[in-house]
């Protein structure tokens, strides 16, 4: 009753009262599957698969399948879905997003909706927000799916692995015996990876497997790899069937600014970035340039454009050297704008980008446009060579490949519109298992930043005297690390999570909970375990301990730009009915007030000479944190929202280049054969047409000629037999005599080395003038920006420029393709 009634009072009543059939449905068949055995448990997978091949869906199956799951928990994890579970279960499955509070077991509920989708067979891939949680979710649920007889696989960046626990006997290194590992497995599974259970395999055999988990951005990349693949064995991915988002707002929203790319090296000198760096850093601000940091720009002004020109000898904006000036911006940004252990690390000579929504390392992704090359100039590390776009895709535009896509957060409410805008996603807000009695105190606002971390110093102190644990929230590692060197002086240990420290994240979170425990860690989005009181593996008299002095408190050092950040790093506490606290102390120094907050508040703290170590409590100050950062969601969903519209034009490109990719790859040789020779026919055709005109008897013989010999080998007797004949006689016998060329090309290469020759010749070629034309769109992006002043519209210019300029691509592919057959043979040696 306690459970309907907190239904009743949800928002989502409706929607979570439609689900209460089915629940009680799933809830009566719990008692008939404990009966089963482990292997009637399988076989009831193979009927079920059965029944869909005669003509039941999955609907038919949601009941049977939930419980079915439910029961292989509770035998293999110790873990019995909750009935807020299951319509977490029941909502992924229909496609939806779930918000869930954090500890309330989102990777649990969501094997129901995979196992059900994963037996169609088509593959359902499960997306995290780092390898870390890819590998340990693979073997912690992978246990469920493997007792219900479905083959889990696990992608991450450079390795592909199978769930096997017969892996872990064979394996020679383990050192721990088999007793021993699965005590281990069951009781810390949630965040230690026992790698024994990994096999090792091809990328291939992975996403072949009935459920594969794997980053948003190993996904992404394999996808954009499998378009530039050159034998049909190279594809790894299958076609795009279900996906569980797990942090769906950190991976559409939040990482959605910033495109997948692949890149190839252009071969020209970097020594031009190290003498940038040094023009940049020889400038001043104010005097020199100009930053505006709400958007995150950066501009010369005229005095410093003359300090360029002074020192390169020449002025690249007066003789429109676009390339030169736009490096230049390049070399001021890294300087002005992207700071050393906030925005990236310096590690083994590399330049890394941190993550800066979850504070995760980002290996492989660099920034575009020579702004990295910038960087590591700045940093005096080795400079990579400038790159070429390859491919690129936006995650908006991968994720809507799928046809269905699901995803879970703790946190989605506060981006229902952009959900709802740009996937057509509804969200439902599931509630929680037990009460959440959690307190979230008001803001405390201070005049300095200092002052703001001499209070958290004092507060952490009187809670940590008292055996209170204590976890502190902080949006860069460069004051994480500053954090920790305050807490140390003063004689207070702790322990450090950030970008730099990641390698043990899962059982530094999972030991926060133990009593007097201080961790400070950088954003805590997306990191995937939970806070249990008194520790992990749970010591139950600690436990009892830690709640009676308040459980854990979450201090957040900073207002993050995002709302939905804050409140993950909130969630950590009060989990499952646990006590717990959590409170901001936020200085007028931070960014979210110095940039967006305004003057008015400044102003106030003037007026009331408030010392900088005493919390400001004004009505006035809570009202504008909400509104700065409010503003700052709307700007970046317009942002979000604008390089979606551009990439879109570009989606509908890229489809279109690569479905004819996926045609080639897939052809047989005839197929493949009728498609080539059919291209060169319509060449010839435009070639004849565009240098004849039948009505007027006009044959420029010598210009065709000329041009058809830059197809084919013609012979002069050959044509010359073709001038008194009409037009559609011409163009006839041309393509007879191309068909006589070809056969005998053919049986000069034989007919194997001859599908090679085609298939190459047309993958090749694509990809050329494709990566070309992802160039040719971005410098248009930046060319039609410039034309709202003459009041166009830059995004319907782009879209018509666009369109012609592709229509051009489809053109030139195909002229190349024609060109290029009769050119190239295999020597055999």
């Amino acid at each position: 009753m306690a459970f309907l009634s907190k239904i009743f009072k949800d928002p989502n009543t409706k929607y979570l009262k439609r689900t209460q059939p089915m629940i009680e449905k799933i809830n009566g068949l719990e008692s008939f599957f404990g009966s089963f055995s482990d292997e009637q448990i399988r076989e009831k997978t193979k009927e079920f698969k059965t029944r869909l091949s005669k003509g039941e869906n999955l609907d038919d199956l949601l009941p049977e399948s939930f419980a079915l799951v439910r029961e292989v928990a509770k035998r293999n994890l110790q873990q019995r879905h909750f009935d807020v579970q299951l319509i977490a279960g029941i909502s992924l499955h229909q496609g939806k997003i779930v918000e869930m509070k954090t500890g309330e077991g989102k990777t649990l509920a969501a094997t129901l909706s995979i196992y059900l989708n994963a037996l169609e067979g088509e593959g359902v891939h499960v997306v995290t927000v780092n390898d870390y949680l890819a590998k340990r979710d693979t073997i912690w649920m992978g246990q469920i799916y493997f007792a219900l007889g479905l083959s889990v696989g696990c992608i991450i960046h450079e390795a592909a692995y199978l769930y096997d626990p017969k892996y872990q006997q064979e394996n020679p290194k383990s050192k721990i015996q088999n007793g021993e590992r699965d005590k281990e497995r069951d009781l810390v599974g949630g965040f230690r990876v026992i790698e024994s259970y990994l096999r090792p395999v091809s990328k291939k055999e992975s996403y072949s497997a009935d459920i594969t988990y794997g980053t948003n951005n190993e996904f992404g990349f394999d996808y954009l790899r499998d378009n530039m693949a050159m034998d049909i064995k190279d594809k790894n991915q299958r076609d795009f069937h279900y996906v569980v988002i797990d942090e769906i707002d950190s991976v559409l929203i939040d990482e959605a600014r910033t495109p997948l790319i692949i890149s190839g090296p252009i071969e020209e000198s970097t020594e031009k970035y190290h003498q940038f760096s040094q023009i940049a850093n020889s400038l001043k601000e104010e005097d020199d340039y100009i930053i505006d940091e709400k958007l995150k720009a950066v501009t010369f002004t005229e005095k410093g454009q003359d300090k360029v020109v002074g020192r390169l000898n020449f002025d690249p904006w007066a003789q429109s050297d676009i390339i030169t000036a736009h490096q230049l911006e390049s070399a001021l940004k890294a300087k002005a704008l992207f700071k050393k252990d906030k925005d990236y690390i310096v590690k083994n000579g590399q330049v890394i980008i941190v993550d800066e929504f979850t504070g995760r390392l980002m290996p492989g992704r660099r920034y575009s446009g020579g702004l990295h090359q910038a960087i590591e100039a700045k940093e005096g590390v080795n400079v990579q060579a400038e790159s070429k776009t390859l491919a690129s895709i936006t995650f908006q535009n991968y994720f809507r490949l799928y046809k269905k896509l699901s995803g879970m957060t703790g946190t989605a409410q506060t981006s229902a519109e952009e959900f709802e805008k740009v996937y057509k996603l509804e969200i439902i807000s599931v509630p929680t298992n037990k009460p959440l009695i959690r307190e979230n105190l008001s803001d405390r606002v201070y005049k300095t930043e200092m002052g703001k971390f001499k209070a958290i110093i004092k507060e952490v102190r009187e809670r940590n005297q008292r055996g209170q644990p204590v976890l502190i929230g902080t949006n860069s590692i460069e004051k994480n690390e500053l954090l920790v060197k305050m807490l140390e002086r003063e004689g207070i240990s702790c322990r450090v999570l950030n970008a730099k420290y990641h390698q043990k994240e899962g059982e530094i979170i999972a030991q926060a909970g133990r009593e007097g425990q201080v961790t400070v860690a950088t954003n805590m989005a997306g990191r995937g375990v939970d806070i249990v009181l008194g520790g992990n593996p749970p010591d139950s008299e600690e436990a009892e301990k830690v709640k009676g002095v308040g459980g854990l408190f979450v201090i957040g050092a900073q207002r993050h730009e995002a709302r939905r950040i804050d409140n993950q790093l909130r969630g950590r506490s009060g989990r499952q009915g646990d006590p717990g606290s959590s409170c901001f102390f936020i200085s007028l120094e931070d960014d979210i007030l110095r940039i967006f907050g305004g003057d008015r508040i400044k102003n106030l703290v003037e007026i009331l000479k408030i010392p900088e170590d005493q919390p400001i409590e004004a009505k006035i100050l809570s009202g504008a944190i909400e509104k700065s950062q409010g503003r700052v969601e709307g700007m970046n969903f317009d942002l979000r929202n604008h390089i979606l519209e551009y990439d879109d034009v570009a989606s509908k490109h890229r489809n279109k280049i690569y479905t004819l990719r996926r045609e080639v790859l897939t052809k047989n040789y005839k197929q493949l054969r009728d498609f080539v020779l059919g291209l060169i026919a319509n060449e010839v055709k435009k070639i004849i047409e565009s240098y004849s005109e039948e009505d007027e008897g006009w044959f420029d013989k010598e210009r065709v000629l000329e041009e058809l010999k830059t197809i084919f080998p013609l012979k002069d007797e050959d044509f010359s037999q073709l001038e008194k004949l009409s037009l559609d006689q011409k163009i006839k016998n041309i393509k007879d005599l191309i068909g006589n060329y070809f056969q005998n090309k053919e049986e000069k290469e034989g007919a194997e080395n001859m599908e090679k020759i085609l298939r190459f010749i047309c993958l090749k070629t694509i990809d050329i003038f494709w990566s070309e034309h992802l160039e040719t769109m971005s410098c248009l992006k930046d060319s039609v920006r410039l034309r709202a002043y003459g009041g166009r519209d830059p995004l319907v210019e782009y879209k018509s420029e666009g369109h012609k300029i592709f229509q051009e691509v489809q053109g030139l592919i195909n002229s190349q393709i024609s060109r290029t057959v009769f050119k190239i043979s295999i020597t055999s040696s």
